[in-house]
């Protein structure tokens, strides 16, 4: 191309650039036009039509106890606010006319702020014409919400007044911390559960999200359900609340006194399974008892002497020796494979020659240990092997996170035939309850296993799935093992419980009233490793047992840690087994008048002195025989003052006359007739007790002196 033509097609090119320039920077221009000045106008376009697709939360299920108490319900709760642009004008005016009315009101419904500290605060909001100004600073309940909409401006709609809300779905548990750590707990607002049975069940208890599209018309939203939410079933679980009230109380009063650092309890009953009550007990920084982890079916430790009853069990049902025979634990001090075996009272002189099941009775860890390092000895993988049989090695797989399932190691040798995992002292120190590792819960099951004649039940925690008044699911009780060991093996061992509580250490567990079957324990707790020699030694104290003894119904463990001496399990955990048995069964009793009555006798009332013609009526009607010697034909209401006297088969009414100016003998009256007669006679009465007057301050017969003070003892 020639020079000429170059310069011939280079200006069209720069016109071309030139007017796409141009057309750039009106079309940028154009952007920064909408995007300011008619900014407010597209907006408002925009929000005449808005279309969207909301998520909508289900309610969450409830958590029920076995008699259909609530333990765990969502209820709502607001945060409420302010929105100072809607209404214009109109609103502004009334809002002006009754804000001091507003204010006053909110102070009655939150009196932690005065009447002027919400005007200021509100005043604040408005200069600032907040859209969405809090009202109070925290979440209300319902009832609250109710009534702050009942106030001026408020009880308009939120487009013509700016009341408006936002909803929350908050859990709540009606009786507080009672079992909290196996009903379990949310995140705050969110709907996600911690732990216990709100995350164990969690997917049957959220439900499912819905959908709903939402169209927004002129400042007016229409909602279009697309798919309604599922709401949550609601579980049924085996707690029973005054049970666990029961059991709470108890340990918590325990731990008081003796200063314990943390206490279990667990309820269960013996037929099924059911977990009536479990208590998980922690001292906190403020000296206080709260459930802050649940120790129950997670805190694995040496459980000590209750252990025992599985090393004698696996004895009996192998068949190796019967409780007679007869162990030499001399003056309690045994040497073993080179440490010493000690009972508790070697101090004073040991036991000397007892039979096996006295062993158990007095918890003698040289009997216990010598029968089992005598007959396995030789073939520990015998003895471990027996533990698993009686089910003490159970894996319960609970439906709680958390749950820390039994740690009994099986002896393994190498190669070369010799224990890598073994030593001669293993064995005796297992055989009492160390060297192994067992939750509560394990213990328990196993104790209530032989209350129920061999049958293993699983603890069972839910009964069933309940929706809209229907069972969608049912839980039944679970067989573990059907026999954990010779029937034989479990009557002996039923009858050395009872002998434990009846002439052993465990008597403080025991009652008058039934029979109680059960084992004590004391355990040193390892500090790691500074291992026992630490200083001041921990204990793990625990009674494990059942009740009554002849017809088992409950289950119980109970377990207390603790720092330093006194500590006995018997003496301790043993009292609030005591107290909780005994609760429990006085709450089962029903007893009716009529069965305490004698169909062969007459029942003769205890009558007071006082207006005997009230007495004479009421004894007549209710065929009682009785003695009434006076004449003047009073009728009933007139009183007629006088003594009654309670015989063997008949009640004697003598009638009785005081002048008006002297002190009459109220003994035997009730307060009424008694203060009737001497304020009649101008006497200030002075009551003491309650019951019959007992003895009077001014004895009978004196001159009634007006204003004097007379003292009435009741008994």
């Amino acid at each position: 191309m020639s020079k000429f033509d170059n310069n011939k097609v280079m200006p069209r090119y720069f016109a071309i650039a030139l007017v796409f320039t141009f057309i750039g920077i009106a079309v940028i221009g154009r952007a920064a036009y909408i995007m300011t000045a008619k900014k407010q106008y597209w907006t408002d376009v925009a929000a005449r039509l808005k279309r969207d697709s909301v998520s909508v939360k289900p309610s969450r299920g409830n958590i029920l106890s076995c008699d259909g108490q609530l333990m765990a319900s969502s209820l709502p709760e607001y945060k409420i606010y302010m929105d100072f642009q809607a209404g214009g004008e109109e609103k502004d005016s009334i809002w002006n006319d009754s804000i001091d009315h507003i204010c006053e009101g909110l102070n009655k419904i939150f009196p932690q702020m005065s009447a002027a500290e919400f005007k200021r605060h509100l005043e604040k909001g408005h200069r600032k014409m907040s859209r969405n100004w809090p009202i109070w600073k925290r979440r209300i309940d319902y009832n609250t919400y109710t009534e702050v909409k009942k106030l001026p401006v408020f009880n308009m709609s939120k487009f013509k007044g700016g009341f408006h809300w936002e909803e929350f779905n908050a859990r709540r548990r009606p009786f507080g911390s009672l079992a909290q750590r196996t009903v379990g707990d949310m995140f705050g607002s969110k709907d996600t559960a911690r732990f216990g049975l709100e995350l164990s069940y969690d997917s049957i208890l959220r439900g499912s999200n819905g959908i709903t599209h939402r169209r927004k018309i002129l400042n007016r939203f229409m909602n279009i359900p697309v798919m309604p939410p599922e709401n949550g079933a609601d579980i049924v679980t085996t707690i029973d609340v005054s049970m666990q009230d029961l059991a709470e109380r108890a340990l918590i009063d325990e731990l008081k006194l003796v200063n314990g650092d943390m206490g279990v309890v667990i309820l269960m009953e013996v037929e099924t399974g059911d977990v009536k009550a479990i208590v998980n007990m922690t001292k906190c920084a403020d000296g206080r008892y709260h459930e802050i982890m649940n120790h129950a079916i997670s805190h694995r430790c040496e459980p000590g002497s209750v252990f025992k009853v599985a090393s004698f069990l696996v004895a009996l049902d192998d068949g190796v020796a019967d409780t007679s025979y007869v162990i030499h634990t001399g003056s309690g001090v045994m040497p073993m494979h080179g440490r010493d075996m000690k009972d508790h009272n070697w101090r004073r002189g040991g036991y000397q020659d007892i039979n096996m099941a006295r062993s158990l009775e007095v918890s003698s860890n040289i009997g216990v240990s010598y029968v089992i390092d005598k007959f396995y000895g030789a073939n520990p993988e015998k003895y471990v092997e027996g533990l698993y049989r009686v089910g003490i090695h159970e894996d319960l797989n609970l439906p709680l996170v958390g749950y820390a399932p039994p740690i009994i190691r099986m002896p393994r040798k190498n190669r070369h035939g010799q224990y890598d995992n073994w030593s001669k002292t293993a064995l005796p120190w297992m055989s009492i309850g160390y060297e192994t590792q067992i939750a509560p819960i394990n213990t328990v099951t196993f104790y209530n296993a032989i209350a129920n004649d061999g049958k293993m039940m699983k603890p069972r925690f839910v009964k069933k799935v309940v929706k809209n008044g229907e069972t969608i699911a049912e839980f039944h009780p679970e067989v573990l093992n059907e026999q954990i060991a010779r029937p034989k093996a479990i009557k002996t061992m039923q009858t050395i419980l009872e002998h434990v509580v009846s002439q052993g250490l465990g008597k403080k567990a025991g009652s008058k009233m039934f029979k109680v079957a059960g084992k004590t324990g004391t355990a040193q707790v390892s500090k790691g490793a500074a291992g026992y020699k630490s200083g001041v030694v921990d204990y793990w104290l625990s009674f494990a047992g059942y009740f009554p003894a002849d017809n088992p119904k409950y289950s119980c463990i109970v377990c207390i840690q603790k720092s330093g001496l006194p500590a006995s399990g018997g003496g301790m955990s043993g009292v609030v087994f005591h107290h909780i048995a005994e609760g429990v069964m006085a709450r089962n009793l029903k007893l009716s008048v009529d069965d305490a009555c004698d169909t062969n006798s007459v029942v003769i009332p205890d009558v007071k002195s006082g207006n005997i013609a009230a007495a004479d009526f009421v004894l007549g009607r209710l065929g009682v025989r009785k003695t009434s010697p006076w004449s003047d034909g009073k009728p009933y209401g007139i009183p007629v003052w006088g003594r009654a006297d309670s015989k063997k088969d008949e009640v004697a009414l003598t009638k009785t006359k005081t002048h008006r100016n002297t002190v009459p003998d109220v003994t035997g009256m009730g307060a009424c007739d008694a203060l009737y007669l001497l304020e009649s006679r101008g006497l200030k009465v002075r009551i003491n007790g309650t019951g019959k007057v007992k003895r009077q301050s001014i004895a009978p017969g004196k001159a009634a002196v007006r204003g004097r003070e007379c003292v009435l003892t009741m008994e």
